[in-house]
């Protein structure tokens, strides 16, 4: 008799296992084809290094052969670095955010209700610190300009407009192209508006 629920199960194992291999042979190929322009090598020269065709290269470079242990340690001698690092990366995900233009969460702060826009472009969270970046849009001329203040550091980067903008006891005129690196235990926060609507990038890392 047929064990159909084995089947089932050796079946998504070897799925599982083509999705691993297919991984390491696609960063394989990233690995060889990085170290080898950065060597200044053609395809052909990392060949006759390693005494493999240049066809054998090409397919290793576009993840469309599986690499042996020998192909591997000739891959690595050819380009003169250890073994380990053609696997770089294969052990790690790193996380990534990517937000589409006009997209994001509006968030309510504390500068809302004066017209003030915010919206959170992403979180991630890093080793040490948990990093946002902020689009903040200020379309009036409002007379009341909160002030934050928070743990770690921001980085302020105007796009839009032109305003003063305030760090403790300093100020700062800011126009398009203009950046602000700042310690966010002080309070800080737009002053003055001068020219609206203003459009800046806050990246906050807490």
């Amino acid at each position: 008799m047929t064990d159909q629920a084995g089947e089932v199960r050796d079946m998504a194992a070897e799925d599982t296992d083509d999705g691993v291999a297919g991984k390491l042979e696609r960063i394989i190929a990233g690995q060889v084809r990085h170290y080898r322009t950065a060597n200044g090598l053609s395809a052909s020269e990392l060949a006759s290094r390693t005494g493999m065709s240049k066809a054998m290269i090409s397919k290793i470079e576009t993840a469309s052969t599986s690499c042996s242990l020998t192909t591997l340690q000739r891959l690595a001698d050819g380009l003169k670095i250890p073994v380990t690092a053609l696997f770089r990366g294969a052990d790690t995900d790193r996380d990534a955010t990517f937000t589409k233009n006009g997209q994001g969460s509006l968030t309510v702060r504390s500068g809302t209700q004066h017209g003030h826009e915010y919206r959170v472009l992403g979180t991630l969270k890093g080793r040490t610190d948990a990093l946002e970046p902020t689009l903040v849009t200020l379309t009036d001329a409002s007379d009341v300009f909160p002030l934050f203040q928070h743990p770690g550091t921001e980085f302020i980067y105007m796009l839009a407009g032109k305003m003063t903008y305030g760090h403790g006891a300093y100020e700062y005129s800011m126009e398009p192209g203009d950046s602000l690196l700042l310690d966010g235990e002080g309070p800080h926060g737009p002053l003055e508006l001068l020219e609206l609507p203003i459009r800046f990038l806050a990246v906050a890392a807490k």
